[in-house]
């Protein structure tokens, strides 16, 4: 019996393998959060990685979750083209920058406003990899820039570098005096014989 048992379940999985195989996932890598002052344009990131190649049924559909969890909004969709919302909060605000070549699936975002905080999402498909993840970048539209690491990191370098220049001047100029002092001694030397 348990002979049987084990054949039939080989027989079962060897049935459902090519199935499985069909559908296979499509992976979405998409930013966590991005932070954007208000009035700018911002990139939103979106890449993917599918098991299978590239297929002519490939779409992309990005969606608008504003903070206030009201309902989605549509924000873009590609397939074989990119093609822009007819209406809503984002026409004529949205233009595809992405390469499906390179994988990436990526929007820009116009003249952000603060109206735009919430979650994007980002969904692929691509035949037969029907499943998979969604992308979510949550945007933050903030009115000025924050003091962040890189504006310190670039404050410590620009410090370093005038604080390099001061002291290669001073040791230039210290050297050059005592060049000067040593040959008035060896004129003051040479006239004395």
């Amino acid at each position: 019996m348990r002979g049987r048992t084990w054949a039939g379940a080989v027989l079962v999985l060897g049935v459902q393998l090519p199935a499985l195989w069909l559908a296979a996932a499509v992976e979405v890598y998409t930013s966590k959060e991005v932070v954007a002052v208000n009035g700018t344009n911002q990139r939103l990131k979106c890449t993917f990685s599918s098991s299978s190649p590239t297929s002519q049924q490939l779409s992309v559909t990005w969606n608008f979750q504003p903070e206030d969890l009201s309902s989605h909004e549509p924000v873009f969709y590609y397939l074989k083209e990119p093609y822009k919302p007819p209406s809503g909060r984002f026409k004529e605000r949205v233009t595809w920058d992405g390469n499906i070549e390179r994988k990436d699936v990526s929007i820009i975002i116009w003249n952000l406003q603060p109206t735009d905080n919430g979650t994007f999402t980002c969904q692929v498909t691509n035949w037969p990899d029907v499943y998979g993840t969604i992308g979510e970048v949550r945007l933050r539209v903030v009115q000025k820039v924050n003091f962040s690491e890189i504006h310190f990191l670039a404050i410590a370098i620009g410090s370093a570098s005038v604080l390099m220049i001061i002291v290669v001047i001073v040791v230039i100029i210290c050297r050059q005096r005592r060049k000067n002092a040593q040959e008035k001694r060896t004129e003051v030397a040479d006239t004395e014989l």
